[in-house]
């Protein structure tokens, strides 16, 4: 039961690392047009660019994401073949896997993540005064 819920755990960050990439974009975007000052925070668009980053590269590289192995990993030690059905997995995989060819997900992040670095050409991240 323990290795169901760890499992089921890293599917609720992984969904949280998805939304963060993709709502970030959203947030970059609507919070310059709402004068939002911290949607362009240093660290924030930082570590956005970076997500994007890191899944482009996995993806270029045709590795599967760390966080999809290590839960198939803990589901397995679950003694689930594959994926079970828990109520958060069922909900969450629903709406982050999709099934396609594995270049249409590399050409969906490499675009995306070139929207990431158009938006942070358009509303360059600031520095905060007291940071050098």
């Amino acid at each position: 039961m323990l290795y169901q819920h760890l499992a089921d755990a890293v599917l609720v960050a992984h969904f949280g690392v998805v939304v963060f990439i993709v709502g970030g974009l959203a947030l970059i975007v609507a919070g310059n047009w709402l004068g939002w000052r911290w949607v362009n925070g240093w660290w924030f668009r930082l570590t956005h660019a970076a997500a994007i980053l890191v899944v482009v590269a996995q993806s270029w590289l045709g590795e599967l994401c760390p966080l999809t192995v290590l839960e198939s990993w803990l589901r397995m030690k679950a003694g689930a073949p594959g994926y079970s059905r828990s109520f958060i997995e069922y909900w969450l995989q629903r709406i982050i896997f999709y099934e396609a060819p594995f270049w249409v997900f590399t050409l969906a992040y490499t675009v995306f993540a070139l929207l990431v670095f158009v938006a942070w050409w358009h509303f360059p991240p600031r520095r905060s005064k007291g940071s050098h």
